[in-house]
């Protein structure tokens, strides 16, 4: 089973030259991208929480979690990038939503939502001292990744966020991409995924159609396979079960037009009111659901060649 999500209030981030604290972020609910995108003050707001370390001035590194929620990966990334000299923002995508887990149950709120979140938090940090709006990188693990990947799109961030708000950087690690936007436009973020070849939760196909999609744009969007890696590598824990996950990594993509219909992949047309329940029983039903998945760290390297690469994307993209 995996472990319960950490609470950011329990968190104490600071050191040398460091101060944080507690912000809140005011996102929304919306039932679907078409939704958000068609009419963002309609979806049902929703306040989210994040631990917000600040190094007056320096880079910020927005970092959301994926379905277990905040885990010991995510507050050691944050100290790393921290001691690497950056700002820190890490999310709680779950505590304004009275969800624990979505490990189970991905439906409990959508994924339009969680991109939501990462523009609502830029947009947050953006106004406030310390942070440069212009140097904001989001760094996003599993369907925080999907989150990160749809934030950076700009068919999506130009509406909830706003022409002139873009996120530098965009560090998609071992995201789930059974959602993208045609044609995947970021315009000046520079995007990079990191996935492990033997990652059963998410697609490692899929995962490299977004990305050559997005470089296709004219994007810098770049992919890096980890040989024998699993989901969260990162994590410095053994390789293991999560018997309770419901996952469906050889379903089709489905993809989302301009205004976020989701595009039926069986007949081709776009349904703004198709909703992520809707493809993930057809999945199920279609024969690709799956129970149980793995996590952890198959080889004792795999952390540290998760941090450097991690460490290399974001000074690569402040440089």
């Amino acid at each position: 089973m995996a472990a319960p999500a950490i609470d950011l209030h329990a968190l104490d981030l600071s050191t040398d030259g460091v101060t944080d604290r507690m912000v809140q972020v005011e996102s929304a609910n919306p039932r679907n991208f078409h939704a958000a995108i068609s009419d963002p003050g309609s979806c049902p707001p929703v306040a989210i929480e994040a631990r917000l370390a600040v190094r007056p001035g320096a880079p910020t590194v927005i970092i959301v979690p994926g379905s277990a929620g905040v885990g010991p990966n995510h507050v050691e990334h944050a100290r790393t990038l921290i001691a690497a000299g950056y700002s820190v923002c890490l999310v709680d995508p779950f505590g304004g939503r009275a969800v624990t887990s979505t490990v189970a149950n991905q439906a409990q709120y959508s994924f339009a939502a969680s991109a939501f979140d990462v523009v609502a938090t830029l947009r947050t940090i953006a106004d406030l001292p310390g942070i440069d709006p212009e140097r904001v990188s989001a760094q996003g693990h599993s369907r925080g990744g999907a989150a990160v990947a749809a934030a950076a799109c700009r068919q999506f961030a130009d509406v909830i966020g706003g022409p002139g708000l873009a996120l530098a950087g965009a560090y998609l690690a071992y995201p789930w991409c059974g959602q993208q936007f045609t044609p995947p436009r970021v315009g000046r973020t520079r995007v990079r995924a990191i996935i492990g070849d033997r990652d059963d939760w998410g697609s490692v196909v899929q995962a490299q159609g977004l990305i050559h999609a997005m470089a296709g744009t004219g994007a810098d969007a770049t992919i890096r396979l980890v040989a024998g890696a699993g989901h969260s590598f990162d994590r410095d824990e053994a390789f293991h079960e999560i018997p309770e996950a419901r996952v469906s990594p050889h379903a089709p993509t489905e993809y989302l037009a301009e205004d976020g219909s989701m595009i039926d992949p069986y007949t081709g047309s776009p349904d703004p009111a198709r909703t992520d329940l809707e493809q993930f029983r057809a999945a199920v039903a279609n024969g690709f659901g799956q129970r149980g998945a793995h996590m952890g760290s198959s080889h004792p390297e795999q952390p540290a060649l998760f941090r450097a690469d991690m460490l290399a994307f974001h000074a690569a993209t402040f440089a």
